[in-house]
């Protein structure tokens, strides 16, 4: 019997993280339950997040996309952007940690709006204010055909509000949803 998933959607009026490769997807499937996303990047990074690519999870159309000059841009336009209660979600893409100070007012920003922001981060570089950090990665499936590659596991590594714990998950395209999927043998 698989595991409930009591820590996702996740907290509202809270900012979050994820690292791992999958953890634009994490992003994507959090926007699905919030609606509108404002999706915040630096310009001068090589890799490029498409809208069309999300569109498994969420209409491209609620997705306004953002490139900044540099992480202190970005922390600053996500400040507003959570301040303000137009999106349900804000992704930041850091390429640098934050510390307690900087962490502490994403946090007011987001109670002040009630939206929930989510930093996606690199391995190691969270921030001791984060709500929830979860590890996002994927999960080798026998079973899955080449077109159905959505099989993950999400770690919950830190989270002030409750347990920890492991899940394997499988996004539904047709029916645009989460699936807790039992880990193979059990």
């Amino acid at each position: 019997m698989a595991m409930q998933l009591t820590a996702f959607p996740l907290r509202p009026a809270r900012v979050h993280e994820a690292c791992g490769p999958l953890a634009p997807s994490f992003a994507a499937a959090a926007g699905a339950q919030t609606g509108h996303v404002l999706w915040l990047r630096e310009s001068w990074r090589n890799e490029q997040i498409n809208p069309l690519a999300l569109s498994a999870y969420l209409d491209p159309a609620q997705i306004l996309l953002i490139t900044t000059r540099d992480q202190n841009e970005t922390l600053a336009v996500a400040e507003e952007g959570l301040r303000d209660e137009i999106s349900g979600l804000v992704v930041l893409e850091l390429t640098a940690p934050i510390g307690l100070t900087v962490g502490r007012r994403l946090q007011l920003a987001a109670q002040a709006g009630k939206t929930t922001g989510l930093c996606l981060i690199s391995e190691g570089m969270g921030s001791p204010a984060a709500e929830t950090r979860w590890r996002c990665s994927a999960v080798r499936d026998a079973g899955a055909t080449p077109r159905d590659s959505t099989l993950q596991c999400w770690e919950l590594i830190k989270n002030k509000s409750g347990t920890i714990g492991s899940w394997h998950v499988r996004w539904s395209h047709s029916a645009r949803r989460l699936s807790v999927v039992s880990p193979a043998g059990d």
